[in-house]
């Protein structure tokens, strides 16, 4: 258990590095003051451009990537791999902590995006395969109806049903992806209540809005 949470908090740690906000302080804009006020990939594409939300998203996603890679199997100084816990379940503990971090960055006052995108690095580092269902969903969601937060949390949700049906079902992975569609329809709580006001931004014309 101790391995498990010295490598959560360092997963935190590695998420709290928010891409639009290190990127941001270099341009000199803090993207919470703009647009949605979020600070996530979105947001930075919609108020700074394409190469700003690359690099964001770029950032956000090796945040999670590199910190399973790199800590899942290693030793940490005086505190031994613990032959008990099992390396996925490591690697989800890293992952948490790592989409906690973007949400909640320690070096950005606790408020960062929504974590969707180190959702994805988290996937890739543990099971790449993962990431064909989650990303079809989505561009099949936001090419449907244009909206990135709908796609989003389809997206989300589609990983551990995906797993369920694939053999995957009681794994670490699959109760880390179960309450991670749970978090990230909750953190786009904002988006869902502005769809139901009828003012949510379309990113871009999507089919269903192309036939109104």
């Amino acid at each position: 258990m101790l391995e498990l949470a010295c490598k959560f908090l360092l997963g935190y740690l590695a998420g709290s590095i928010v891409g639009s906000l290190v990127l941001g302080r270099l341009r000199g804009v803090d993207i919470r003051q703009l647009g949605s006020g979020n600070a996530g990939g979105t947001n930075a594409l919609r108020t700074q451009g394409k190469g700003f939300a690359l690099g964001v998203v770029l950032i956000d996603v090796l945040k999670a990537v590199l910190p399973i890679l790199l800590l899942t199997g290693a030793a940490l100084p005086g505190i031994a791999v613990d032959p008990a816990v099992s390396r996925e379940a490591v690697a989800v503990a890293i992952g948490a902590g790592a989409v906690a971090g973007h949400v909640w960055p320690v070096f950005f006052g606790f408020r960062g995006g929504k974590g969707m995108a180190t959702l994805l690095g988290a996937y890739a580092a543990i099971q790449l395969s993962l990431l064909a269902p989650v990303m079809l969903t989505w561009v099949l969601v936001a090419g449907i109806g244009g909206y990135v937060g709908v796609a989003t949390i389809t997206a989300a949700a589609v990983a551990p049903l995906w797993l369920a049906l694939t053999g995957g079902a009681g794994s670490p992975l699959f109760w880390f992806a179960l309450v991670m569609a749970g978090f990230v329809a909750w953190t786009h709580r904002s988006n869902i209540a502005r769809m139901r006001a009828g003012v949510e931004h379309r990113m871009f014309r999507g089919l269903a809005g192309r036939r109104r």
